[in-house]
């Protein structure tokens, strides 16, 4: 299961173009399906959002140590963020530091894995989850970096909305979440050099922000970005898997949803699926990694439609373009170490090339990794330490490498 949840989130929004054929040319009364909110006065309504910067915080509490989490303390704060409209919502992150961290020592934003239209999904909730089936998976990464000292930002990149697939989103809250972090006194991260990581889901999240930090957030002292397996355009990504059959269309499915929950005038697909497609938003509305593959397994968007015609919304691809990395003009601030295999079936890998070729032309210090592997899973597993050691580098002020 821990190979198909990762195969999701490199392919979780394949069905975009599919979906396609949904979109009226007119936007429909009909609206998406939202999550059910979480019932935690922590997650509930905030006043006065729009009188906040991004990254101010609105709460905080304390929490015990998840389980697997020896020797740390944990935080969670909840802060002001912009959604993809450019209007304020408030996002959550939980902030991990061992005990005997250094002050001002090193920062790791952590962008985890999550497919899902749920918000009990994210790791704030998860985290501490008694359900075998939200099981942190990446914590034997987090771990690893908690280990070297490091205070680990895990924040929940899908948003308010669990918006599954809004990857520009992703990358604002977590440069929010980063604000946050060194604005809370607790963590003694004021001035602390910050790293991002993530792979697939994870990565997308991470390259985003990266991409974003010169326009977004400028004043944060970002010191390098590793992102590993990382989709970079959704619309070829979509285009390649067609309209067959496919044992995780569920995750693709369910990311259409979550586009259609942050773009609802743009993306309207809820209005245009048949029964069997209506059936399968509704279970898939909460749902997290194992309930949408189990609703869509073997599914194709020709079942789910009331038409097979494909029409090319530019409002749809113009919406999907604004959330692939390769369309975006912005570059890293800061060295970006990339990893991947080069026969991934399941990401674009001419648009990894193609981007970080971008980024080596406008001056980046790129080092690209290929790891020898024909499974996505695996890759992650293969290059993720050799991901740490180059960030723990950054933190030495170690000059960075190019492949270039």
């Amino acid at each position: 299961m821990r190979a198909i949840a990762l195969m999701g989130a490199a392919g979780m929004t394949a069905a975009l173009v599919a979906c396609s054929a949904l979109v009226a040319a007119v936007p429909t009364a009909a609206g998406p399906l939202q999550p059910t909110p979480i019932s935690d006065a922590f997650y509930g309504p905030t006043p006065d959002l729009e009188a906040k910067n991004p990254g101010d915080i609105i709460s905080s509490r304390p929490m015990a140590p998840p389980a697997g989490f020896l020797d740390v303390d944990v935080w969670q704060l909840r802060f002001r963020s912009t959604n993809s409209t450019g209007a304020p919502i408030a996002a959550v992150t939980t902030v991990i530091a061992p005990r005997n961290k250094a002050p001002n020592g090193p920062l790791l934003s952590y962008q985890h894995i999550i497919n899902a239209l749920g918000l009990e999904c994210a790791p704030s909730q998860a985290l501490w989850s008694n359900d075998p089936n939200l099981v942190i998976r990446e914590a034997p990464a987090l771990n690893a970096a908690l280990q070297r000292g490091w205070t680990v930002n895990i924040a929940d990149h899908l948003g308010p909305n669990s918006a599954y697939g809004a990857a520009k989103l992703g990358g604002q809250i977590v440069l929010d979440s980063i604000r946050a972090a060194q604005h809370f006194d607790p963590l003694q991260v004021a001035q602390s050099p910050v790293a991002l990581a993530g792979y697939s889901g994870g990565g997308m999240a991470t390259a985003w922000a990266a991409a974003l930090q010169a326009a977004y957030a400028p004043e944060l002292n970002i010191v390098g970005s590793a992102a590993g397996g990382a989709p970079m355009n959704l619309e070829r990504m979509a285009r390649d898997l067609g309209f067959n059959p496919h044992p995780v269309f569920g995750l693709a499915f369910a990311a259409a949803l979550g586009l259609e929950r942050e773009y609802p005038n743009r993306i309207p697909i809820t209005a245009q699926l048949n029964p069997l497609g209506q059936q399968m938003a509704r279970e898939m509305q909460n749902g997290c990694t194992n309930d949408i593959l189990r609703v869509g397994a073997g599914k194709s968007a020709t079942q789910v439609a009331d038409t097979t015609d494909l029409i090319n919304s530019p409002e749809m691809v113009a919406a999907v373009n604004e959330n692939s990395v390769e369309m975006y003009p912005g570059v890293p601030k800061a060295p970006y170490f990339e990893w991947h295999s080069p026969t991934d079936a399941l990401i674009p890998v001419s648009s990894i090339t193609n981007t970080l070729g971008r980024y080596c032309a406008a001056g980046v210090q790129v080092q690209e990794v290929q790891v020898e592997s024909n499974d996505h899973l695996t890759a992650a597993v293969l290059g993720l330490p050799q991901a740490l050691d180059w960030i723990n580098a950054r933190f030495d002020g170690v000059p960075a490498p190019s492949t270039c």
